[in-house]
């Protein structure tokens, strides 16, 4: 999803520039689930990887490592003039390592994002690529104050503003064409017999992975007893079901609480556009990811998510956005649920989130000295 408007943004410089910009996409297939990542490649017209390193999944030791081991022959091979790494996975420290012990420039999109909890994985992966990388391009200027807290260069940083909604902005129109019910008929998880009929604005979405939310089954259970005593009875939920939840949820034999409420939708992953059209017309987001907090900012949909800190708090309700931080706290979600139910809502974006992103990206990258 971020990497689709960078490759177009390097097509278009070629063509209006006398300079040539040669690329490679380098897939590592740490998300190797094709529902959940092949996907995405098709429907977002991004050229399938130039190498896929098909690493899998594994321990963080493991992906990192053997990230490592495979993109330093990719490096060898290639010998490229600069890495480029987008966002805060695996792949994004174990490919900016490499390439800085190859002696090549790196370049981080996404730069900057700080949750303050180095116990998440993304955090340390954020805070060790920042660190290395010769080229800071920012989404926002709270962003831009953690990297000089930290000791940064400014020169080295860059404010282009947020890749992922010149991602929405491209690809608004055609989730739009999509109805509600064809994206429930063509999603609809098949361990749950019925098909919801849901309105715009008269539906809550649900999406949930982290360990912190769904590894525990005293925290799972008070999850799902919101669900279906709380909202349920309010409007329809749309519950993309994360593999990792349904696993746990089966796991602490809630599954079939979950399957037999009947104001309860169940659904596959989805692909992004399928996820936008949902979005766009949810009354309300109840999400762990980073992703769809920036999502609802822009598209004005409420939004509680169900983490203590974030790495985006650009869009928290009190800097502007659409989102407010519950943690799996059962008592704060029902009253963060309560209140968020009598707001309008309102869309925003921040400076810079105009859908140009990608190309203030590649800019920045060629004019780096």
């Amino acid at each position: 999803m971020k990497v689709a408007p960078f490759i177009k943004a390097i097509e278009k410089y070629n063509e209006n520039s006398n300079e040539h910009i040669d690329h490679v996409l380098v897939h590592t297939g740490q998300h190797y689930d094709e529902r959940m990542s092949g996907s995405f490649f098709s429907s977002l017209n991004i050229p399938y990887p130039d190498i896929n390193l098909n690493i899998g999944s594994g321990t963080h030791a493991e992906q990192v490592g053997n990230t490592m081991i495979e993109f330093e022959k990719v490096c060898i091979e290639q010998q490229p003039d600069w890495v480029v790494v987008i966002g805060d996975v695996n792949a994004t420290i174990a490919c900016s390592i490499t390439a800085k012990k190859l002696h090549i420039k790196v370049c981080h999109i996404e730069a900057g994002l700080r949750s303050g909890d180095i116990e998440m994985p993304e955090e340390i992966n954020r805070l060790v690529t920042d660190r290395l990388s010769d080229l800071l391009l920012i989404p926002d200027r709270l962003s831009e104050q953690n990297l000089i807290k930290e000791g940064a260069d400014k020169q080295n940083i860059v404010m282009v503003g947020n890749i992922m909604i010149d991602t929405l902005d491209a690809n608004l129109a055609k989730a739009q064409q999509l109805s509600l019910s064809e994206v429930l008929r063509n999603n609809h998880h098949k361990e749950q017999n019925q098909l919801l009929s849901i309105t715009a604005n008269n539906y809550a979405v649900l999406t949930m992975h982290r360990p912190s939310n769904v590894d525990d089954a005293g925290i799972l259970e008070g999850i799902v007893n919101f669900i279906i005593d709380e909202i349920a009875p309010v409007m329809p939920v749309v519950w993309t079901v994360h593999p990792r939840a349904e696993k746990q949820l089966k796991t602490f034999n809630l599954w079939s609480k979950i399957t037999s409420c009947d104001a309860i939708q169940l659904l596959y992953p989805l692909g992004y556009h399928d996820m936008l059209r949902l979005n766009k017309d949810a009354k309300i987001m109840i999400t762990d990811s980073g992703g769809l907090q920036e999502e609802c900012t822009v598209l004005g949909t409420r939004c509680l998510t169900m983490r203590w800190n974030t790495e985006r708090p650009v869009t928290l309700k009190e800097n502007g956005g659409a989102s407010v931080l519950v943690g799996n706290n059962v008592e704060r979600l029902k009253e963060e649920f309560n209140i968020i139910l009598k707001e309008d809502a309102h869309s925003a974006r921040p400076e810079m989130w105009d859908g140009k992103t990608a190309m203030r990206c590649v800019k920045a990258i060629v004019n780096h000295r």
